[in-house]
């Protein structure tokens, strides 16, 4: 799926580059792009609390082209910077937390037909399994490591929920949703395997040179 996604985003920059490039005449600064990221998904975690499903879908959605842009617009306006990657990356976790907090609060509601326990597992996996994805890859790069692989990075769960929810909402059930919730569920923790498995075979014979580092 990654593949898919990677293939699709030069093609994606060239539609967005006029954007890209008036932001940056305009001395439009990344870190403000990444916040109006954050307040998007952050606003589709409480549309999830309020059962505004496909509403909650399209800030998902929308929260991940304010993604494109933060990235774009850093890197063609040459304003990238070390804090402004840890900044991206630490309200991308907070706001998937967020999400994930909405998707909770929607299925834990005894008494309600759309009630279901079972889910409320479902989605604290979904939510381990994407912060264990991010973990990993940070943890690798702390290393010196440009760990990229697997099934179900931030830009297809951004998909899979965001084009779950916008698109079928509350239908059947839930039940798209529920099938969305689940492959995020799964593909996240197989991707955090993943990429156990891809640091193992190229870091397993190489020493560390600061023993510190095994405890962070």
């Amino acid at each position: 799926m990654s593949i898919g996604l990677e293939a699709l985003r030069g093609p994606a920059y060239k539609v967005l580059g006029p954007l890209i490039r008036w932001m940056v005449r305009h001395r439009i600064h990344p870190n403000l792009l990444t916040v109006l990221g954050f307040l998007s998904v952050v606003g589709a975690g409480l549309l999830y609390h309020l059962d505004h499903v496909r509403w909650a879908g399209a800030l998902v959605l929308l929260g991940g082209v304010w993604d494109i842009f933060d990235g774009q617009v850093a890197r063609v306006g040459g304003t990238a910077s070390k804090f402004g990657a840890f900044f991206d990356s630490t309200l991308d976790r907070i706001s998937e937390i967020v999400v994930f907090l909405g998707l909770l609060s929607l299925y834990n509601r005894y008494g309600r037909e759309l009630a279901d326990v079972w889910m409320v597992y479902v989605i604290v996996l979904a939510m381990g399994g994407s912060l264990m994805v991010s973990y990993t890859r940070a943890r690798a790069e702390g290393l010196g490591l440009d760990c990229k692989v697997g099934l179900m990075q931030r830009p297809e769960r951004v998909l899979v929920l965001g084009i779950g929810s916008l698109s079928f909402g509350l239908m059947w059930g839930g039940l798209v949703l529920k099938i969305a919730i689940i492959l995020v569920a799964v593909l996240t923790n197989v991707t955090a395997i993943q990429r156990i498995v891809w640091v193992q075979r190229r870091a397993s014979d190489v020493p560390v040179a600061d023993l510190s580092l095994r405890g962070q």
